[in-house]
């Protein structure tokens, strides 16, 4: 039952939202804007509604799996809780579905943060809005509130075996995030609404 569960998490994670709304819409997010598949080169290439379907979405491939297991006779495995959000999560960057490239996996960590601990998820998602409502950097407002996560973690008393899981997901963040690094030191880093 349980790798039941874990294959789920991948596989639902893996499901590329954003590029089949894209492909819907006749637009193949792989090959404009920035590439991504992710909710925020939607709405730089389609439009706000678009990218917020899809952001909903990609949040529900964390939520939804981590959900399960909550409710199943494994919810006291925490363990079992963080791969199967951990699985989610690298299904969607690493979707089977594109040759394995997907989004940069954001929207489906939160996803699993709200699931498995939700003051935590309200809290990364606040740091991240506010973040982004500043800047106006989308990858700003991802790497801020996950550069927090593991600290909210502690400062909240989560087990520590979550708060393993949380140094996990920042790691994933900021490895997929290694280009967005380098423009926003060389300054060059586009704010949402910009097309590059």
């Amino acid at each position: 039952m349980s790798l039941l569960l874990c294959l789920f998490a991948f596989v639902f994670g893996s499901i590329p939202w954003g590029y089949l709304i894209g492909k819907a819409k006749g637009i193949d997010l792989k090959t404009v804007g920035s590439g991504n598949i992710g909710a925020t080169n939607v709405m730089r290439v389609i439009g706000k509604k678009e990218a917020l379907i899809t952001l909903t979405l990609d949040i529900l491939k964390g939520f939804i799996p981590v959900l399960i297991v909550k409710v199943s006779p494994y919810s006291e495995n925490l363990i079992l809780i963080g791969i199967v959000g951990l699985l989610a999560i690298l299904g969607h960057c690493f979707t089977p579905f594109l040759k394995f490239k997907g989004g940069k996996g954001v929207a489906t960590s939160l996803g699993v943060l709200l699931g498995a601990m939700p003051l935590v998820g309200f809290i990364t998602v606040l740091i991240w809005i506010v973040t982004v409502k500043i800047s106006k950097i989308s990858s700003l407002g991802a790497l801020f509130s996950f550069a927090l996560l593991p600290l909210n973690v502690i400062i909240l008393g989560y087990p520590r075996e979550f708060l393993i899981f949380a140094w996990l997901f920042t790691i994933i963040i900021y490895l997929r995030h290694i280009s967005n690094i380098k423009r926003l030191i060389k300054g060059t880093e586009p704010k949402i609404g910009e097309n590059k």
